[in-house]
């Protein structure tokens, strides 16, 4: 094995080993943005010895951008991302190839970049891109790692791997509404340092591909870095999604630059949500559970039911208050909701627990 001092200490893990060493060396690598989620996922990458990474970004460095995109130094404000990360990372180790391409992902570049590499991580901050991103890796049978990030707030996923679902089948539109992108919102760099490493390792894990791994393919991790309470989320696959429901002759890729794209539920109290005029509380518990004791007059319809793909009809115009017996099950049905397009969803944050307990 080349270089076998640098690796050793990942090569002496089981779960990596030579094997797993020399699949990372033929494995290649496209980051789309190089960024607060591409600065550390791509530093990590070319630490672990990806044999081949491309990096896509049609921007400059700025200084407001220091604050949590580490691959660029203060005297490289000005400079193209793009190159200034390539040589970053070709600094960190010369056993790689880098190619790095200054410009826009667009619907007409996204074939031919995305036909030559073997996996692609997403590093923007906008839904347009995103939707790129997936269509192009679902059309050209490419896998994808996804993460967004907004405040203290961090989502990672994989998509388009292993029979899961895509991007699509969590938000089937792009929102219509307007979302405040990143400098009006505001972003810890220490967030997207934390969502950007978690996307190399799941990177890592496809590539390596241990039967010990288990990728977020079918999963959302969510984090909430105020209180660094993290959860794992059950993604469904959309059986008649607009994009992996199709074969791919009939993907279009299109694609239209905007702003942000983080979607978070926003969870309520029971205090909130007891002086709501007008809204509808949905149990999405299990028929037992909904037989022990409910909200009075709340509607019925469990989770499992929508994860089948049967959808409850709701009202547009009015709050809709999820809860089940803690609140977990409830944040992944409004998930599941919002990417239906139903916008006023709430999750009622400890569920029916906290409901009784404040009664």
């Amino acid at each position: 094995m080349p270089d076998s001092a640098r690796y050793s200490r990942q090569t002496v893990l089981p779960e990596i080993g030579p094997e797993g060493q020399r699949k990372l060396a033929e494995a290649s690598i496209l980051c789309v943005g190089a960024g607060g989620l591409g600065s550390p996922a791509l530093l990590y990458l070319a630490a672990a010895g990806v044999g081949r990474i491309g990096i896509v970004d049609f921007d400059r460095v700025e200084e407001s951008n220091l604050q949590r995109q580490i691959l660029f130094a203060t005297a490289q404000v000005g400079q193209s991302k793009a190159k200034a990360a390539g040589a970053r990372i070709a600094a960190l180790n010369p056993l790689i190839a880098i190619e790095a391409y200054e410009g826009e992902l667009d619907a007409e570049n996204a074939g031919p970049l995305f036909k030559d590499f073997d996996l692609i991580l997403d590093g923007t901050d906008n839904f347009a891109a995103k939707f790129l991103i997936n269509d192009a890796a679902v059309k050209y049978g490419k896998p994808w790692v996804y993460a967004a990030i907004q405040g203290f707030a961090a989502h990672v996923s994989v998509f388009n791997h292993a029979g899961g679902p895509c991007y699509r089948c969590l938000y089937a539109e792009e929102p219509t509404e307007r979302i405040l992108n990143c400098a009006e919102a505001g972003v810890i760099g220490a967030v997207a340092g934390l969502a950007g490493v978690t996307q190399a390792l799941q990177a890592l894990q496809i590539i390596t591909g241990h039967e010990s791994f288990q990728p977020l393919s079918g999963k959302l991790w969510t984090l909430d870095a105020r209180t660094m309470e993290a959860r794992t989320i059950a993604l469904p696959r959309d059986p008649v999604c607009a994009c992996c429901s199709l074969p791919p002759e009939e993907i279009v890729l299109s694609y239209t630059p905007q702003v942000c794209a983080i979607d978070e539920v926003r969870e309520i109290g029971v205090a909130e949500a007891m002086g709501l005029t007008g809204a509808v509380f949905l149990d999405v518990r299990e028929e037992y559970e909904w037989a022990g004791g409910a909200i009075e007059d709340a509607q019925f319809w469990p989770l499992s039911q929508m994860m089948e793909g049967e959808m409850p009809d709701l009202p547009q115009g009015r709050t809709v208050v999820l809860y089940c017996q803690k609140g977990i099950r409830s944040l992944q049905a409004a998930y599941i909701l919002k990417a239906k397009g139903l916008n006023n969803v709430v999750n009622l944050a400890g569920g029916y627990d906290a409901w009784r307990r404040a009664q």
